[in-house]
């Protein structure tokens, strides 16, 4: 089983791998109890949300740590990958801009930026 910081670390390196934008992770420990980071990254396009969402899907399998769920892949504007202690969003600009996750995690309390 592998920690959930390096969780988080490897899901990082694989989209910087992928070129995913404006990678953000930030640590919820202190503000829910589902998981311990959200990683919240940008695709150019549906189809580079898609190549990002399934690398990351592979490298996880591979690394043991399988995902509990993916939601969003009909659409690929948001899609969420559920890793347990890692939260994976992989948006189109638009979408981040409208749901603005980042800020409305970053302020609560003990959330805070890792990336």
């Amino acid at each position: 089983m592998i920690s959930p910081e390096s969780l988080k670390n490897h899901v990082v390196q694989v989209l910087e791998d992928r070129k995913a934008r404006d990678i953000v992770a930030l640590n919820v420990t202190g503000a829910c109890s589902f998981t311990d980071y959200m990683v919240i990254a940008s695709g150019t396009s549906n189809r580079h949300v898609k190549s990002l969402v399934d690398r990351v899907v592979e490298s996880s399998k591979a690394e043991g740590n399988p995902p509990i769920g993916v939601e969003g892949r009909e659409a690929l504007d948001w899609v969420l990958l559920d890793l347990g202690d890692v939260v994976v969003h992989v948006m189109r600009p638009e979408s981040r801009a409208f749901y603005d996750l980042e800020r409305l995690w970053s302020e609560l309390p003990s959330a805070e930026s890792t990336v």
